[in-house]
């Protein structure tokens, strides 16, 4: 990847938390959601839950290992992952494996494990806080 994991400060804090009916804050989830009608065109169907998963800091290595838990967690459950877009980077991941649409004016990608990792390996990776 070309970065080193190495830093004086060796606390990586991630969090992960689950959202909807049975799990977390469902009011929150349908909040968050609600405005999201290009989700259910492109995928076929309505989310009813999310696994969030992010980091606390904002280095390279952060944004790798937060794509790269989310690609295991989604291996163990399955899912959709949402990715928030740069400007410019819609045009980056259209076309890599496992993207499958581009929603919100080009500024999210939904995809499959596989489209993360893949992400993850092109220069232009770069997550949204």
């Amino acid at each position: 990847m070309g970065f080193n994991p190495q830093r004086e400060d060796w606390r990586r804090p991630f969090l992960v938390y689950v959202m909807g009916p049975g799990g977390g804050d469902e009011s929150t989830f349908e909040a968050e959601h609600a405005d999201e009608p290009e989700v259910e065109a492109i995928l076929g169907f309505r989310p009813t839950h999310a696994v969030n998963v992010s980091a606390c800091c904002n280095r390279e290595i952060d944004h790798v290992t937060t794509a790269l838990l989310t690609a295991a967690v989604m291996n163990v459950i399955g899912g959709v992952a949402e990715a928030a877009l740069l400007d410019g980077q819609a045009s980056v991941v259209a076309g890599l494996p496992g993207v499958l649409g581009i929603a919100d004016d080009h500024w999210m990608a939904l995809g499959t494990a596989e489209f993360l990792r893949a992400w993850v390996g092109h220069p232009a990776f770069r997550l949204v806080k």
